[in-house]
């Protein structure tokens, strides 16, 4: 089986602003989505939500190696990326379909496969 990573990326004002039924509407999209993962044979091996961006730390060396930590998400843009899945899977394809579930929540998903650990 392939391995993929399902990335989850949406407008986390949005969520934060979202009435506590909105927000257990979209959880219920998740379990959705697990449900029909297991029945279509894939395989969930690893996943969280992430806590908000303005938690996030930021380390990246500039042109002369001189290493940076800044607080903060390294882009400027109202998505963030808010959670992910780790899925086993034969069939991308059906993967990308069950994964419909979870762009209706509103936010935007993104499947890459994984090229595994270095040895």
């Amino acid at each position: 089986m392939t391995e993929y990573v399902v990335l989850l990326t949406g407008n986390e004002k949005a969520w934060e602003a979202a009435s506590p039924e909105e927000q257990a509407a979209m959880f219920e999209q998740h379990g959705e989505f697990s449900r029909l993962l297991e029945e279509r044979g894939h395989r969930i091996t690893g996943g969280a939500q992430l806590d908000s961006s303005r938690t996030a730390k930021v380390v990246r060396a500039d042109a002369d190696g001189t290493v940076l930590t800044t607080d903060g998400p390294y882009v400027e843009s109202v998505e963030q990326l808010g959670g992910y899945y780790v899925v086993e899977s034969d069939d991308v394809d059906d993967l990308l379909e069950v994964c419909a579930v979870l762009a209706r929540t509103g936010d935007t998903v993104e499947v890459r496969p994984c090229l595994g650990a270095p040895d």
